[in-house]
Formats: structure tokens, C-alpha cells, sequence
């Protein structure tokens, strides 16, 4: 009972992956830098963003108000140096690379990110489109200043691991609100698989160890969920980082979703840690809509035939009657009252993408009253056994 419809093989969004994002031999432009790493300098600037680019911001009035300093009235506004971070530029061409001094060194990039996740990602000065755009832009250019120097592998892996972490738990965060503002999610998704594709090829460079890699190894199966191309990159990864507990997980999960088995799929994801569900959590509308549309197929009849409302709840990890209401109609099905589904055969319906829900029962409650900044700075509970020191 409660399986669904063959998923279709694609990435997060239903949109295709970009090759040079998970792809662990070809790199994109702004990595190529790294695998120079020898040849160049390591970054010396002590402050989340330089303080040349704040001078330069706060005279072109292009800070953030997330940057500028607290009651400030002054006009232009004035940044203050524990709140600016520097903003992405791209590359120019021909343009000469920035001095170490416009550089920040990895402990000053992990203290960014750290900063992001627990000040900036938890801020109610503004909505969550906004602070997620405010983060991508920003984790952008910690991605770049990495790029840009000689760091190791093994501190640029930490980097980038709480980076990505950090950008998966904001997108995560935006929930199903119709009007984003700022965050445009099909760049939200862009900004996560270059993260993805930065990670992997630090991983696959072979200079570790690397202990959260079996997490974030599945965590990039997860995000891109029914994909060929990222199962068949994760099948090529080593046996022993193969069989650890996180990676285990997130193949079982694709499994389940490629089988179209419902019951096990959202019994699965129940169980998968917070980093986890935020990485998933874009697929959950789409598997939800499949366990309806076979339920509608199975049970709906001439007259009409009803099933309790609590079932959906228990079968697709629901946060509550409300929901399954709200789903239920959202596909026209009718209702029974308050708490039974009528499957009457030519109502359902699908219009438009399917409801995301808040999935409070999915993610949000994965949190147990941790902050994101204990999340993301930590290794991920539950899945720290069995995890090879370094996989060849």
C-alpha cells in the first residue's frame, strides 16, 4: 500500500543538473584556481569583508542593511565592520587577481560562515527571502576567496562543508511562500549545485581525511533525488565510503523513490537528520503528489469512496489534518466532513506545481531545539559511525 507513480530522473526542481556541478572531472572556471593551489598565496585580510570594499560600498550606498550599523540614521548609511561580509563579484577577464590582502585565509572564510548561519540565517530584521539571498551572495564569495588562494584540501573541505550546509538550511527555510522577493529559486538552486560540485572535487582530490564526507556524499544524492547522473557519480565513489551510515541512507531513500514505495519512502525520511530533510525537501511536494494520484487511481469509484484523513497524514508525513485537507482539495478531491477524503472517479485533478508544505514534521522538528549554527559547524548526529578515515 501506498506506493507511487515512477518518479522521472531528474535533479532538484525538476531541473537538470548542470555537468561541470557534479561532475568530479571537469571543473568550472572559478575552481580551476584551486588545482594551482601550490602557486598561490594565502589570503591575510582579518575581516569578513574588506575594508576597502566596506569604504567602497557605504560611498556607492550598495550595503545591505543586514550590514549597516544598528539605529544608524547617518546618510549614507555606515557599515559596521561585525556585520559587513563581502559581497560576490565575478571575475573579469583580464582583470589582475586580488592581493592577499583582499583575501580572507580559511579561518577567517570558516568564521564567516559561522557568522552567517548564526546571526545572519536566524535574523528577524528581515523575511526569509531576503536573508537567503543576503547568504547565497555571500557564501558565493567565500566560495571564490578559496578559490583564489593556496588553501589545503582539508580546511578548504570545512570551508565549504559549512557552507553548503548553511545554503541547503536557508533555501529549506523559505517554505512554501508564493512570493519570494528576492530569493529567485531557480539561482538558489544554481548557488547549491555549484556548492555540490566545489565539495565533491576537493573530496576527490584525495588529500584528506575528510569525516564529513559520507554525510555530504549523501546529502548531494538526497538534493538531486531520482538523477542517473548523481546516482551513478555516488556508485562510483569507494566501497567503504559506500557502506557508511549516511550514504546507506540517502541510496535506500533513492531507491525508494525510484521504486515509487511511498509507505517506505516518507517512513524513511522521518528518519533522516535535519541536513538531510533540507537537502530532500524539495522533492517532497512532487512524491507526495505521485502517492496521491496512484491513491486517487486505486480507490476512486462512480459513487465515491472515502478514506480517513489520518491515513494521509501517517502515509505521507503530513503536519496535520489541515494539510491533508489542504492537499486533498488542492487536487479536487472532495471532503467528508473534517477528517475523511471522498476519491470520486474524475475529480482528481493537477494544476501547477504541488503544494510544498511546511514540513514541520519532515524538517523543521529534525532541529530538537539545536540552533542552525550547532547544525552546520558540527558533524551531523547519528551518522558519525563506521566512517573510513581517508577513502582511496
Amino acid at each position: 500500500m501506498g506506493a507511487v507513480s515512477r518518479p522521472r530522473a531528474r535533479g532538484a526542481s525538476e531541473a537538470s543538473l548542470d555537468y561541470n556541478a557534479v561532475h568530479l572531472g571537469r571543473p568550472t572556471p572559478q575552481d580551476r584556481p584551486l588545482m594551482l593551489s601550490c602557486e598561490l598565496p594565502v589570503g591575510t585580510c582579518p575581516d569578513m569583508c574588506p575594508a576597502a570594499e566596506r569604504a567602497q560600498r557605504e560611498r556607492e550606498r550598495r550595503l545591505h542593511r543586514l550590514e549597516v550599523v544598528p539605529g544608524c540614521r547617518q546618510d549614507p548609511p555606515r557599515a559596521d565592520p561585525q556585520r559587513a561580509v563581502k559581497e560576490y563579484s565575478r571575475p573579469a577577464a583580464g582583470k589582475p587577481r586580488p592581493p592577499p590582502s583582499q583575501l580572507r585565509p580559511p579561518s577567517v572564510l570558516l568564521a564567516t560562515v559561522r557568522y552567517l548561519a548564526g546571526e545572519v540565517a536566524e535574523s528577524a530584521e528581515a523575511a526569509r527571502a531576503e536573508v537567503a539571498s543576503f547568504v547565497a551572495d555571500r557564501l558565493r564569495a567565500v566560495r571564490l576567496d578559496l578559490a583564489l588562494q593556496g588553501a589545503g584540501d582539508a580546511e578548504a573541505a570545512v570551508v565549504l562543508e559549512a557552507a553548503l550546509a548553511t545554503l541547503l538550511a536557508v533555501v529549506a527555510r523559505l517554505g512554501p511562500d508564493a512570493a519570494r522577493g528576492p530569493a529567485d529559486p531557480v539561482l538558489l538552486q544554481a548557488q547549491v549545485q555549484e556548492g555540490f560540485g566545489s565539495l565533491r572535487r576537493c573530496y576527490a582530490r584525495g588529500a584528506g581525511p575528510h569525516p564529513r564526507q559520507p554525510a555530504f556524499q549523501g546529502l548531494f544524492l538526497l538534493y538531486n533525488l531520482g538523477s542517473v547522473e548523481a546516482l551513478r557519480e555516488v556508485l562510483q565513489l569507494p566501497a567503504a565510503l559506500r557502506t557508511c551510515p549516511p550514504l546507506r541512507k540517502a541510496l535506500a531513500v533513492d531507491a525508494a523513490f525510484r521504486e515509487g514505495n511511498a509507505a517506505r519512502l516518507f517512513r524513511l525520511l522521518q528518519t533522516l537528520p535535519y541536513l538531510a530533510s533540507c537537502a530532500v525537501q524539495c522533492h517532497v511536494g512532487h512524491a507526495r503528489r505521485e502517492a496521491l494520484a496512484r491513491l486517487a487511481r486505486a480507490f476512486s469509484t462512480p459513487k465515491g469512496q472515502t478514506l480517513p484523513l489520518g491515513f494521509m497524514v501517517n502515509l505521507l508525513a503530513l503536519d496535520g489534518l489541515r494539510e491533508a485537507r489542504d492537499l486533498c482539495q488542492a487536487h479536487g478531491l472532495p471532503l467528508d466532513g473534517e477528517e475523511r477524503v471522498v476519491f470520486l472517479r474524475g475529480c482528481y485533478v493537477e494544476e501547477g506545481l504541488p503544494p510544498a508544505g511546511a514540513c514541520k514534521v519532515l524538517v523543521e522538528s529534525k532541529l530538537r531545539g539545536r540552533t542552525l549554527e550547532e547544525v552546520v559547524m558540527a558533524e551531523e548526529e547519528d551518522e558519525g559511525a563506521d566512517r573510513p578515515g581517508s577513502p582511496a
